[in-house]
Protein backbone atom coordinates (compact mmCIF):
# COMPACT_ATOMS: atom_id res chain seq x y z
CA UNK A 1 0.00 0.00 0.00
CA UNK A 2 2.90 2.08 0.75
CA UNK A 3 4.03 1.44 -2.59
CA UNK A 4 0.88 1.93 -4.76
CA UNK A 5 0.74 5.16 -2.39
CA UNK A 6 3.76 7.16 -3.56
CA UNK A 7 2.88 5.79 -6.94
CA UNK A 8 -0.18 7.35 -7.29
CA UNK A 9 1.05 11.15 -5.62
CA UNK A 10 4.12 10.65 -8.42
CA UNK A 11 1.52 10.02 -10.73
CA UNK A 12 -0.23 13.31 -9.77
CA UNK A 13 2.59 15.49 -9.69
CA UNK A 14 2.72 14.33 -13.45
CA UNK A 15 -0.61 15.37 -13.90
CA UNK A 16 -0.22 18.79 -12.28
CA UNK A 17 2.91 19.59 -13.24
CA UNK A 18 1.88 19.00 -17.18
CA UNK A 19 -1.85 21.17 -16.13
CA UNK A 20 0.24 24.33 -14.66
CA UNK A 21 2.76 24.13 -18.01
CA UNK A 22 -0.11 23.93 -20.31
CA UNK A 23 -2.43 26.83 -18.46
CA UNK A 24 0.96 29.33 -18.31
CA UNK A 25 1.71 28.83 -22.18
CA UNK A 26 -1.50 30.09 -22.87
CA UNK A 27 -1.69 32.64 -20.08
CA UNK A 28 1.22 34.02 -21.67
CA UNK A 29 -0.42 34.29 -25.00
CA UNK A 30 -3.81 35.95 -23.95
CA UNK A 31 -3.77 39.78 -23.38
CA UNK A 32 -4.92 40.37 -20.54
CA UNK A 33 -5.06 37.12 -18.81
CA UNK A 34 -8.45 37.01 -17.09
CA UNK A 35 -10.37 33.51 -16.73
CA UNK A 36 -13.18 34.77 -19.05
CA UNK A 37 -10.68 34.83 -22.17
CA UNK A 38 -8.69 31.93 -20.90
CA UNK A 39 -11.41 29.70 -20.73
CA UNK A 40 -12.18 30.00 -23.87
CA UNK A 41 -8.91 28.37 -25.03
CA UNK A 42 -9.18 24.39 -25.39
CA UNK A 43 -5.20 23.99 -24.17
CA UNK A 44 -6.39 26.26 -20.76
CA UNK A 45 -8.99 24.50 -20.40
CA UNK A 46 -7.51 20.54 -21.18
CA UNK A 47 -4.52 22.35 -18.39
CA UNK A 48 -7.40 22.72 -15.81
CA UNK A 49 -8.64 18.81 -16.74
CA UNK A 50 -4.90 17.86 -15.99
CA UNK A 51 -4.71 19.47 -12.76
CA UNK A 52 -8.17 18.03 -11.81
CA UNK A 53 -7.11 14.86 -12.15
CA UNK A 54 -3.84 15.21 -10.31
CA UNK A 55 -5.65 16.59 -7.06
CA UNK A 56 -8.22 13.93 -7.47
CA UNK A 57 -4.89 11.22 -7.25
CA UNK A 58 -2.95 12.65 -4.46
CA UNK A 59 -6.23 12.84 -2.18
CA UNK A 60 -6.16 8.48 -3.18
CA UNK A 61 -2.89 8.74 -2.47
CA UNK A 62 -3.65 9.70 0.76
CA UNK A 63 -5.77 6.93 1.55
CA UNK A 64 -3.56 4.47 1.25
CA UNK A 65 -0.34 6.27 2.83
CA UNK A 66 0.51 8.11 5.37
CA UNK A 67 1.05 12.21 5.26
CA UNK A 68 4.81 11.97 5.72
CA UNK A 69 5.27 9.74 2.49
CA UNK A 70 2.86 11.33 -0.16
CA UNK A 71 2.78 15.35 0.79
CA UNK A 72 6.57 15.29 -0.06
CA UNK A 73 5.72 13.29 -3.58
CA UNK A 74 3.62 16.74 -4.53
CA UNK A 75 7.18 18.46 -4.72
CA UNK A 76 7.97 16.74 -7.39
CA UNK A 77 5.69 18.88 -9.74
CA UNK A 78 8.04 21.34 -9.94
CA UNK A 79 10.76 19.60 -11.48
CA UNK A 80 8.19 17.67 -13.64
CA UNK A 81 6.73 21.21 -14.87
CA UNK A 82 9.99 22.99 -15.97
CA UNK A 83 10.58 20.06 -18.79
CA UNK A 84 7.27 20.54 -19.84
CA UNK A 85 6.91 24.33 -19.99
CA UNK A 86 10.07 24.49 -21.72
CA UNK A 87 9.05 21.78 -24.18
CA UNK A 88 5.88 23.68 -25.14
CA UNK A 89 8.30 26.78 -25.51
CA UNK A 90 10.38 24.68 -27.89
CA UNK A 91 13.91 24.51 -25.89
CA UNK A 92 15.67 22.20 -23.58
CA UNK A 93 15.33 23.26 -19.50
CA UNK A 94 19.19 24.91 -18.68
CA UNK A 95 20.82 23.00 -16.05
CA UNK A 96 20.81 25.75 -13.42
CA UNK A 97 17.15 25.69 -13.81
CA UNK A 98 16.88 22.41 -12.69
CA UNK A 99 18.85 22.65 -10.57
CA UNK A 100 17.81 25.87 -8.49
CA UNK A 101 14.63 23.62 -9.36
CA UNK A 102 16.30 20.42 -7.28
CA UNK A 103 17.23 22.93 -4.59
CA UNK A 104 13.77 24.10 -4.23
CA UNK A 105 12.45 20.54 -3.78
CA UNK A 106 14.79 19.05 -1.35
CA UNK A 107 13.67 22.25 0.63
CA UNK A 108 10.27 21.79 0.82
CA UNK A 109 10.45 17.92 1.38
CA UNK A 110 12.47 18.99 4.54
CA UNK A 111 10.23 21.52 5.56
CA UNK A 112 7.33 18.99 4.97
CA UNK A 113 9.01 16.23 6.75
CA UNK A 114 9.42 17.96 10.15
CA UNK A 115 6.12 19.14 10.86
CA UNK A 116 4.37 16.58 13.20
CA UNK A 117 1.27 14.72 12.01
CA UNK A 118 -1.84 15.92 13.77
CA UNK A 119 -4.01 12.96 14.98
CA UNK A 120 -7.22 15.07 16.16
CA UNK A 121 -10.26 15.89 14.66
CA UNK A 122 -9.65 19.99 13.00
CA UNK A 123 -12.45 22.64 14.41
CA UNK A 124 -13.40 25.74 12.80
CA UNK A 125 -15.76 28.32 14.55
CA UNK A 126 -17.72 31.15 12.76
CA UNK A 127 -15.22 33.74 13.96
CA UNK A 128 -11.89 31.83 12.88
CA UNK A 129 -13.54 31.11 9.18
CA UNK A 130 -14.07 34.86 8.94
CA UNK A 131 -10.69 36.00 10.33
CA UNK A 132 -8.88 32.66 7.99
CA UNK A 133 -10.88 34.71 4.85
CA UNK A 134 -10.03 37.90 5.70
CA UNK A 135 -6.54 37.15 6.61
CA UNK A 136 -5.26 35.33 3.31
CA UNK A 137 -7.43 37.88 1.37
CA UNK A 138 -5.78 40.91 2.96
CA UNK A 139 -2.35 39.25 2.80
CA UNK A 140 -2.96 38.60 -1.43
CA UNK A 141 -3.81 41.76 -2.22
CA UNK A 142 -1.57 43.47 -0.06
CA UNK A 143 0.89 41.33 -2.66
CA UNK A 144 -0.94 42.53 -5.60
CA UNK A 145 -0.80 45.52 -4.84
CA UNK A 146 2.88 45.52 -4.36
CA UNK A 147 4.03 43.53 -7.65
CA UNK A 148 2.35 46.30 -9.98
CA UNK A 149 5.78 48.41 -9.04
CA UNK A 150 7.56 45.46 -9.21
CA UNK A 151 10.29 43.99 -11.89
CA UNK A 152 8.87 41.09 -13.79
CA UNK A 153 10.52 37.71 -11.81
CA UNK A 154 9.23 39.42 -8.96
CA UNK A 155 6.24 40.24 -10.02
CA UNK A 156 5.52 36.83 -11.08
CA UNK A 157 6.96 35.53 -7.16
CA UNK A 158 4.13 38.03 -5.87
CA UNK A 159 1.43 37.09 -7.69
CA UNK A 160 1.81 33.72 -7.39
CA UNK A 161 3.08 33.70 -3.50
CA UNK A 162 -0.72 35.41 -3.36
CA UNK A 163 -2.67 32.56 -5.23
CA UNK A 164 -0.66 30.44 -3.23
CA UNK A 165 -2.04 31.99 0.48
CA UNK A 166 -5.35 31.70 -0.59
CA UNK A 167 -5.04 28.40 -2.09
CA UNK A 168 -3.51 27.38 1.35
CA UNK A 169 -6.70 29.23 3.17
CA UNK A 170 -9.01 26.91 0.43
CA UNK A 171 -7.09 23.79 2.02
CA UNK A 172 -7.58 24.61 5.70
CA UNK A 173 -10.90 25.06 5.02
CA UNK A 174 -11.38 21.88 3.25
CA UNK A 175 -9.59 19.80 5.82
CA UNK A 176 -12.08 21.11 8.30
CA UNK A 177 -14.95 20.13 5.43
CA UNK A 178 -13.27 16.75 5.11
CA UNK A 179 -12.19 15.43 8.81
CA UNK A 180 -13.53 17.95 11.46
CA UNK A 181 -16.94 19.87 12.67
CA UNK A 182 -17.83 22.75 10.42
CA UNK A 183 -20.78 25.33 9.58
CA UNK A 184 -22.91 25.02 6.43
CA UNK A 185 -21.75 28.21 5.56
CA UNK A 186 -18.04 26.84 4.91
CA UNK A 187 -19.25 25.11 1.78
CA UNK A 188 -20.25 28.52 -0.19
CA UNK A 189 -17.00 29.55 1.30
CA UNK A 190 -15.02 27.34 -0.25
CA UNK A 191 -14.92 28.38 -3.63
CA UNK A 192 -14.19 32.00 -3.20
CA UNK A 193 -10.20 31.88 -2.18
CA UNK A 194 -10.13 29.35 -4.58
CA UNK A 195 -11.39 30.99 -7.61
CA UNK A 196 -9.48 34.20 -6.78
CA UNK A 197 -6.38 32.03 -5.92
CA UNK A 198 -6.80 30.67 -9.76
CA UNK A 199 -7.51 34.45 -10.80
CA UNK A 200 -4.26 35.41 -9.52
CA UNK A 201 -2.21 32.53 -10.77
CA UNK A 202 -2.99 33.66 -14.07
CA UNK A 203 -1.80 37.02 -14.05
CA UNK A 204 1.34 35.42 -12.17
CA UNK A 205 1.72 32.67 -15.37
CA UNK A 206 1.45 35.89 -17.70
CA UNK A 207 4.19 37.71 -16.77
CA UNK A 208 5.96 35.19 -18.64
CA UNK A 209 8.18 33.59 -15.65
CA UNK A 210 6.65 30.33 -15.29
CA UNK A 211 9.51 28.52 -13.17
CA UNK A 212 9.40 31.82 -10.29
CA UNK A 213 5.62 31.76 -10.26
CA UNK A 214 5.25 27.42 -10.03
CA UNK A 215 8.35 28.04 -7.75
CA UNK A 216 6.30 30.45 -5.45
CA UNK A 217 3.14 28.67 -5.83
CA UNK A 218 4.47 25.66 -4.52
CA UNK A 219 6.34 27.21 -1.62
CA UNK A 220 3.49 29.47 -0.14
CA UNK A 221 0.59 26.93 -0.30
CA UNK A 222 1.90 24.58 2.07
CA UNK A 223 3.08 26.70 4.21
CA UNK A 224 0.12 29.14 4.60
CA UNK A 225 -1.55 25.62 5.03
CA UNK A 226 0.55 24.89 8.08
CA UNK A 227 0.44 28.39 9.61
CA UNK A 228 -3.47 28.36 9.31
CA UNK A 229 -3.47 24.80 10.93
CA UNK A 230 -1.00 25.71 13.71
CA UNK A 231 -2.52 29.34 14.48
CA UNK A 232 -6.67 28.38 14.47
CA UNK A 233 -6.84 24.54 14.32
CA UNK A 234 -4.21 23.75 16.98
CA UNK A 235 -2.12 21.54 14.64
CA UNK A 236 1.64 21.16 16.34
CA UNK A 237 4.40 23.05 14.73
CA UNK A 238 8.15 21.31 14.79
CA UNK A 239 9.43 21.48 18.50
CA UNK A 240 13.24 20.75 19.89
CA UNK A 241 16.36 21.76 18.45
CA UNK A 242 17.16 19.55 15.47
CA UNK A 243 13.50 20.25 14.00
CA UNK A 244 14.14 23.80 14.32
CA UNK A 245 17.45 23.80 13.03
CA UNK A 246 15.94 21.16 10.23
CA UNK A 247 13.10 23.81 9.70
CA UNK A 248 15.67 26.01 9.04
CA UNK A 249 18.17 24.59 6.94
CA UNK A 250 15.09 23.19 4.50
CA UNK A 251 13.80 27.41 4.41
CA UNK A 252 17.06 28.78 3.81
CA UNK A 253 17.46 26.30 0.76
CA UNK A 254 14.13 26.89 -0.48
CA UNK A 255 14.35 30.82 -0.53
CA UNK A 256 17.70 30.43 -2.19
CA UNK A 257 16.40 27.64 -4.85
CA UNK A 258 13.97 30.27 -6.04
CA UNK A 259 16.22 33.12 -6.07
CA UNK A 260 18.19 31.21 -8.16
CA UNK A 261 15.44 30.19 -10.31
CA UNK A 262 14.45 33.68 -10.93
CA UNK A 263 17.80 34.48 -12.33
CA UNK A 264 17.96 31.18 -14.38
CA UNK A 265 15.07 30.74 -15.86
CA UNK A 266 14.19 32.73 -19.17
CA UNK A 267 10.57 34.54 -20.27
CA UNK A 268 8.14 32.92 -22.16
CA UNK A 269 8.86 33.37 -25.60
CA UNK A 270 5.83 36.13 -26.18
CA UNK A 271 7.53 38.56 -24.04
CA UNK A 272 10.83 38.38 -25.06
CA UNK A 273 10.61 40.57 -27.82
CA UNK A 274 9.08 43.30 -25.48
CA UNK A 275 11.96 42.61 -23.09
CA UNK A 276 14.73 44.98 -23.21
Amino acid sequence: MTVLAAGLALLGSLFFALGAALQQFEAARTSPAVLGRLVRRPRWLLGGLSIAAGTALHVVALKYGPLTLVQPMGVASLLFALPFAAALQRRRPGTRELAAAAVIAIGLVGLVLVVPVHTGEPHLSTAEAVVLLTGASAAALALYVTARHASRAVRACLLATGAGVLYGATATLTRVLVDGAWEPWFLLAVPMPALLALALLQRAYAVGHFGVAFAALQVADPLTAVAFGALLLGEPLPTGPASTLTALVAAALTAAGTAALARTTPMSPSHEATTP
